[in-house]
């Protein structure tokens, strides 16, 4: 009953122990694996050291071998210019050496041309010889020639001394005859201011003593308003008075001062420093005093002056006789001169 009942209850499969023993091969593999890996590591990092070592000792040879290199190429370098300075030294022993052949050369046929030479001088020496004697000959007669020079200069420097005693005198006679003529002169001009004298007195007597008409030195001097209206140059009734006046005592004088002196009245036209505009009839005061002097000319010369015996001049504002640009100094400075000269 007991087996029928064993018989009868179902079978169950125990995993464990195979799972159990697989595990632990697996385990055990595992460590091997890694006893294998560590002992990889262990003998791979033994290998890179020693792979560093070597690449240290190669670094060292490599310094070693640049070190050796850089000085090899400054050994070649010191080389190189030792070659180059033989070679310059060698050019330069070149150069002199055909320079002092040529130089021989040159002295071999130097001496052929010497020699010519010596022979040519030697030719003209003797020329020179020559010539020398006759140029002494030829100073032998200058100097007989110098010496009737001297003779002959000997008689000029006489003739000379006469001829300075003459000149010594003719020289006081010119000099007595410059006295005489400035003696003459002062005369003529002490004539002259006589007449100018008379003159002026006799204007004076005809025109009377006015303000606007007065001597100032050796000028009889008209104020222009007296004689002309402002800003023309033709004479007033006023003026034509004054200069038919003026023309009567220059005839009476006329007839009285000696033909050889060769006297002028001067007529000189002056402005004061106002200026024209440009529409006006006189462009500046150049213009109206030198059309002012003229018009009294030309009036005297209607009364029967010599046309000979006068002269115009026009002097604008650049001479005044008053400075200052007040009403007075510029009435004093518009003004008609007259003066008794001599041309």
């Amino acid at each position: 009953m007991a087996l029928a009942r064993r018989g009868r209850e179902p079978r169950t499969i125990n995993y464990w122990p195979g799972f159990v023993d697989a595990l632990s091969t697996l385990l055990m593999a595992i460590m091997f694996l890694l006893s294998v890996f560590v002992t990889a590591q262990f003998l791979l990092g033994r290998e890179i050291s020693g792979k560093d070592e070597v690449l240290n000792r190669l670094n060292s040879q490599i310094n070693e071998l640049t070190q050796l290199l850089a000085l090899e190429k400054s050994g070649k370098q010191d080389l190189e210019d030792s070659l180059a300075n033989l070679q310059a030294s060698l050019a330069q022993s070149e150069g002199e050496r055909s320079r002092l052949q040529a130089l021989l050369d040159r002295g071999a046929g130097s001496a052929e041309v010497a020699n010519e030479k010596i022979g040519r001088l030697g030719s003209e020496l003797e020329n020179e010889r020559q010539v020398s004697a006759r140029a002494m000959s030829q100073i032998e007669l200058l100097n007989q020639q110098i010496a009737a020079l001297r003779s002959q200069i000997a008689a000029i420097e006489g003739a000379l001394q006469a001829s300075e005693a003459k000149d010594q005198a003719s020289q006081a006679k010119i000099a007595d005859l410059g006295r005489r003529l400035n003696v003459a002169l002062a005369q003529r001009v002490q004539e002259l201011n006589r007449y100018r004298s008379d003159f002026f007195g006799r204007l004076r007597e005809i025109l009377s003593d006015r303000e606007n008409i007065r001597i100032v030195g050796d000028r009889f001097v008209f104020q222009s308003e007296v004689l002309f209206p402002s800003g023309s140059s033709d004479l007033n009734p006023e003026g034509q008075a004054e200069m038919t006046k003026l023309a009567t005592a220059l005839l009476d004088l006329a007839r009285e001062i000696p033909a050889e002196i060769n006297w002028v009245l001067r007529v000189d036209g002056h402005t004061d420093n106002v200026q024209f505009s440009r529409s006006g009839r006189f462009a500046d005061n150049w213009e109206l005093s030198s059309a002012r002097a003229t018009s009294v000319v030309k009036f005297l010369i209607s009364k029967g002056v010599p046309a000979d015996r006068l002269v115009a001049a026009g002097f604008g504002e650049y001479q005044p006789i008053a400075p200052g640009d007040s009403p007075e100094a510029r009435a004093q400075n518009r003004r008609i001169e007259l003066k008794l000269t001599e041309k």
